[in-house]
C-alpha cells in the first residue's frame, strides 16, 4: 500500500508527538487529496517524520495515528498484535464466571482508532465509524478467527449517514445466532440483539455502576429510572432489593424491551412502572403529584429531540438535575451520569453545584466513575474516557 505525506502544522506536532491518537482537520499545513483508508505519513513543516495513521473521517475527525514508529509496516501482523494485545487485556472477563459481555478492542485505547470490538457470549460484534476504518476488515475478521473460539461475527457500520445499515443483519461469518441472544453481566441477564439498527440492548459501559446501585442504593429503595432505553438500570435496581421501580423513556419500544429485560431475570414486570413518556413532561407530571424517590437515574443522551423540544447535556443538564432535585428525597440519591464528549468530569461537577444553588439545596457526592477496565482509554485522549458518573446525596 502507497504510503501519503501529509504535512501538519508546527502547533499540532508535539501534541502527536506525546502520543495525540486523533487527526484533526485544521492540523493538516494544507490541503490533500486522500482516499478513505489511505495510509499517511504525519510530516512536519521541516519534513521530519511524527507518525503512521491512516485517513478517516468520522466525526470526531480525519483519521487516527498508527505509530510512532516511521518503519512500521501496517498489515495483517499489525492489526494481529494490537488485537491480540486487547484480547490478553480483557483476560479476567473472559475467564469470569458472573459476566459474559465486554468490550475486547476499544478503538484508541487499544491502538487503532476507529472501530470496536465486543463480545457478547462467544460472538463478536465489530462497530465500524469510518470507511477508512472499514477498508481494513480483513485484517480485523481474520485476525478474530485466528485468535479466537468465536461462535459468530457481527458488524455494524456506524458511518452510513442514512441511518440505515447495508448488511441486512451485520450477520459476518460462522454460526448465526438465535436472538435474543441471553448474556450475563454481574449475574444479570440481558436479551440482546446484534442484528437490529445501531443498539444491541445494554450499555456495557454502564456495568460498574449498574452493579454499584445493585448493591448499595436499591434495597427497600424507589427507584426511578429516566431515559430509561430497555430498563437496564431498573432491572438491576429490582434484583438489589427495590421496593419499586419506575421506567420512564420516550420511545413506544422501550415498552416492551423493558418488559423483555425484566421477565428473563424472572422479575413480575406488573409490580414494577414503566411509563412511555417524554421525560420532561414527566418530571412537571411527578412534580404535580409530589412524588418522591429514593434514588433517582439520571442518564440522558448528549443530544435528544422530541415534537416539543431538543435536549444538549453541554447546555441543558444543569435544568435537568434541578427538576431532579424537586423529586428527590431528603437524604436520597441523584446518580447523574453523562457520556458527552464535550465536557469534562470538572466541568460536570459546576453543572450540579449551580443546580443546587439555583434549587437552594444541599448535596454531597458521595462516589464517581468513569469507563470500566474494559473500555481502555489514553490519558493523551481524555476525551476518550467520555463517560461520568456522580451518586449525589440530597442534604436538603
Amino acid at each position: 500500500m502507497k504510503v501519503k505525506n501529509v504535512k501538519i502544522n508546527k502547533k499540532f506536532v508535539d501534541k502527536y508527538k506525546k502520543g495525540y491518537p486523533l487527526i484533526l482537520k485544521k492540523a493538516l499545513l494544507e490541503e490533500v487529496v486522500l482516499e478513505e483508508g489511505n495510509v499517511i505519513k504525519l510530516l512536519d513543516e521541516r519534513n521530519k517524520f511524527i507518525a503512521l495513521a491512516y485517513y478517516g473521517i468520522q466525526n470526531k475527525g480525519i483519521g487516527w495515528i498508527l505509530s510512532l514508529n516511521e518503519k512500521e509496516i501496517i498489515d495483517f501482523k499489525f492489526f494481529e498484535k494490537k488485537i491480540l494485545s486487547a484480547i490478553k487485556f480483557r483476560e479476567n472477563y473472559y475467564n469470569s464466571s458472573i459476566t459474559n459481555a465486554f468490550r475486547v478492542f476499544n478503538g484508541e485505547g487499544d491502538g487503532i482508532g476507529g472501530f470496536t470490538i465486543d463480545y457478547f457470549d462467544g460472538y463478536y460484534l465489530i462497530n465500524w465509524y469510518s470507511k477508512g476504518a472499514y477498508k481494513y476488515r480483513d485484517y480485523v475478521i481474520n485476525t478474530l478467527k485466528k485468535l479466537t473460539n468465536m461462535k459468530g461475527i457481527y458488524q455494524k457500520k456506524r458511518f452510513d449517514n442514512s441511518g440505515k445499515f447495508i448488511d441486512e443483519d451485520g450477520f459476518v461469518l460462522g454460526e448465526k445466532s438465535d436472538f435474543p441472544l441471553i448474556i450475563k453481566e454481574n449475574n444479570v441477564n440481558f436479551a440482546i440483539y446484534l442484528n437490529e439498527g445501531a443498539m444491541v440492548g445494554v450499555f456495557l459501559d454502564q456495568k460498574d455502576v449498574r452493579n454499584r446501585i445493585k448493591r448499595s442504593y436499591s434495597r427497600g429503595k424507589t427507584v426511578l429510572n429516566t431515559f430509561s432505553y430497555t430498563g437496564a438500570f431498573s432491572v438491576y435496581a429490582s434484583i438489589g432489593g427495590a421496593s419499586k421501580t419506575t421506567s420512564v423513556d420516550l420511545a413506544n419500544r422501550s415498552y416492551a424491551k423493558t418488559i423483555e429485560q425484566f421477565s428473563i431475570n424472572e422479575i413480575d414486570y406488573e409490580n414494577e412502572d414503566i411509563v412511555v413518556m417524554d421525560v420532561f413532561d414527566y418530571f412537571n407530571y411527578a412534580i404535580r403529584n409530589n412524588f418522591k424517590f429514593d434514588t433517582v437515574i439520571l442518564d440522558p443522551p448528549s443530544y435528544a429531540k422530541s415534537k416539543k423540544r431538543k435536549f444538549s447535556a453541554a447546555k441543558d443538564y444543569k435544568d435537568l438535575i434541578k427538576d431532579v432535585i424537586k423529586i428527590t428525597k431528603k437524604g436520597g440519591v441523584i446518580v447523574a451520569s453523562t457520556n458527552c464528549a464535550a465536557f469534562d468530569m470538572k466541568k460536570f461537577k459546576t453543572f450540579v453545584d449551580d443546580a443546587f444553588k439555583e434549587s437552594k439545596s444541599n448535596y454531597k457526592i458521595l462516589e464517581e466513575y468513569k469507563l470500566p477496565r474494559d473500555f481502555k482509554t489514553l490519558k493523551s485522549f481524555p476525551e476518550g474516557n467520555y463517560l461520568k458518573v456522580l451518586f449525589i446525596e440530597k442534604n436538603s
